[in-house]
């Protein structure tokens, strides 16, 4: 019989902190991969605890817990291998990966390469790992990583080859998603595979935590670069392969690495009689590739999922928005009622003496197409008191954006109050280009707990609102809510161009400028007007005091405002 060892990547979502609730879901993953007759199986980065768990690092007692607990877990590994990240603290604090088997630990293998960049602040809490460690069982070897360790080329992959004989290469990630990720994922262990000649297996975290959204998608590369397995997207999954070892590749060891890497490689072998190879009861090692979802699908379960665990994993069972008949609160309600539930989703039309009656049958015609609750709060009669309150104040003054910023600011009250009485989370429906430009109400619009679609420029919710009708074939947003020009309904005949350039002007301008850093000249020199350029790049600029009172919202963009963009408020550099 062909040797095997059966392999599985238990793509979990764990939640950052609940290191309780962590553990009971990774004993029960290891349990069922008992029962299918699992010899190896690996957990994400950091699993115990959660990522990225942040400043709760600095708290001993959270890292002492993150010991405990895959103390705990060890006991559960009798006859089967675990991989299982978590923190530990061997002076200083480590991204750990815990290679445990027959309930006692062999090794812990710490995180070489800490990323500091985009939304990774890892040198803040982590010491540097030195060692990188092979393991051999039954002449077999195979190399543990820990996430960007293995995004690093020339580094802890091909020394764990070239010094240690690795035949396979098990990393456990935590790698975030935002548009193309998937693919650049895809590309890497592609090359570090092909180049090295080996089997990766790559199991990935799945879930919301915050703004980030972790879509699982894990991966088995065979010697070749060659795609054996991909897993779902969006949804936690125990993959099982097998392994057939005749397929690897014997490695010849180089001499010791000296200087030329910062850290030595230690072969440990695990005795044989010590790790029983199972009977297999069913091959698993034919191919399973699922189609890819679309950018738009990938898009739209993203902001679904970060949502959904954004809610429940704060304690909130339901949640309110206001509805305008616009197509950003169409959008986010739409989002709000895949992620919870209809039955969970409350929306609130606010009407004044400026909206028209198209936005409200639009409004009414979305909440009965999903089957969310909606409720009529009119506010003309609270604009008015308003009006005559300041009256002695704005006399001989004519009417501008304050009293535009008055009705924001009525709207996000009613939606508060709602929040606080019935305990629903408020979520706000701005878009990324209105939020890059200011083109919204500090305690109007922006007044909520959970930004949705903050990372969606514009032209994109227009792209996703088309993308959910087609995708459940029929009209689930009003076509007249896609096709109406936008406007904010503030003021008579108002439309967002009377502010704004076109969107299809503006979004690839903002593209530049923020997620690629582009500075004016070279935004210029791609083909756009000077003087709108600099128009934008101003607005941009001296909206950053109200981004930084947005509530968080999902991640989509390889560069969203807040932890991976950090510009200070107070800045004379244009």
């Amino acid at each position: 019989m062909t040797p095997k060892f059966r392999i599985a990547l238990a793509q979990i979502n764990a939640t950052v902190g609940d290191i309780s609730g962590n553990k009971k879901k990774i004993i029960r993953y290891i349990e069922e991969a008992k029962k299918r007759n699992v010899d190896i199986v690996a957990f994400p980065e950091l699993s115990v605890i959660g990522y990225p768990p942040e400043d709760l690092l600095l708290k001993s007692q959270f890292v002492s817990d993150s010991v405990k607990s895959l103390e705990e877990i060890m006991t559960h590994t009798q006859d089967i291998m675990a991989i299982i990240g978590y923190a530990n603290n061997d002076d200083e604090v480590s991204n750990a990966a815990a290679i445990v088997h027959n309930r006692r630990l062999i090794k812990s293998y710490h995180k070489i390469h800490l990323p500091n960049y985009d939304v990774f602040d890892e040198r803040r809490y982590f010491r540097v790992g030195e060692t990188g460690y092979v393991f051999e069982i039954n002449d077999v070897r195979f190399g543990v990583s820990v996430c960007e360790d293995i995004w690093i080329p020339d580094s802890v992959t091909e020394d764990q080859v070239r010094y240690g004989g690795a035949q396979f290469i098990f990393n456990i990630s935590a790698s975030p998603f935002h548009r193309n990720k998937v693919q650049e994922r895809k590309d890497v262990l592609i090359d570090r595979s092909r180049k090295n000649g080996i089997f990766i297996f790559y199991v990935n975290l799945v879930g919301g935590q915050d703004e980030l959204v972790f879509d699982g998608n894990s991966m088995i590369m065979d010697n070749r670069g060659e795609l054996r397995y991909s897993g779902k997207q969006f949804e936690e999954e125990l993959i099982i392969y097998d392994l057939d070892t005749s397929k690897l590749e014997q490695k010849s060891v180089h001499p010791t690495p000296g200087t030329r890497i910062p850290c030595d490689y230690d072969i440990k072998v695990i005795p044989v009689e010590m790790f029983e190879i199972n009977e297999k009861v069913k091959d698993y090692n034919a191919p399973k590739l699922r189609c890819s979802m679309s950018e738009m699908e990938q898009i739209y379960q993203a902001l679904v999922l970060g949502t959904k665990d954004y809610i429940y994993k704060n304690g909130f069972s339901k949640a309110v928005l206001g509805l305008s008949g616009g197509i950003d609160s169409a959008l986010t309600a739409v989002i709000a009622a895949e992620a919870i539930g209809p039955h969970s989703v409350v929306g609130v039309t606010m009407p004044s003496q400026y909206s028209s009656e198209g936005s409200i049958i639009d409004s009414e015609l979305l909440a009965d197409g999903l089957g969310i609750t909606l409720y009529s709060v009119p506010i003309q009669k609270a604009f008015d008191s308003y009006k005559q309150m300041l009256s002695h104040l704005f006399k001989d003054t004519d009417e501008d954006i304050t009293e535009e910023n008055i009705q924001a600011r009525i709207r996000g009250n009613v939606i508060m109050a709602l929040s606080n009485k019935f305990g629903w989370l408020p979520l706000t429906t701005g878009n990324k280009s209105e939020l890059s430009v200011g083109y919204c109400t500090l305690y109007g619009d922006m007044s909520g707990g959970f930004a949705v679609i903050k990372d969606v420029p514009k032209t994109l919710v227009y792209q996703l609102s088309l993308h959910i009708n087609d995708k459940y074939k029929r009209e689930i947003i009003p076509l007249n809510t896609i096709n109406k020009p936008p406007s904010a309904e503030l003021k008579p005949d108002q439309k967002d161009s009377d502010s704004l350039p076109s969107y299809d002007e503006l979004d690839p301008i903002l593209h530049l400028y923020i997620e690629q850093d582009y500075d004016i000249k070279r935004i210029i020199e791609s083909g756009h007007n000077e003087a709108l350029v600099k128009r934008i790049v101003r607005m941009v600029d001296r909206s950053e005091y109200k981004r930084r009172q947005a509530p968080p919202g999902v991640r989509i963009s390889p560069k969203a405002f807040g932890k991976d963009r950090r510009m200070p408020i107070t800045n004379h550099y244009h």
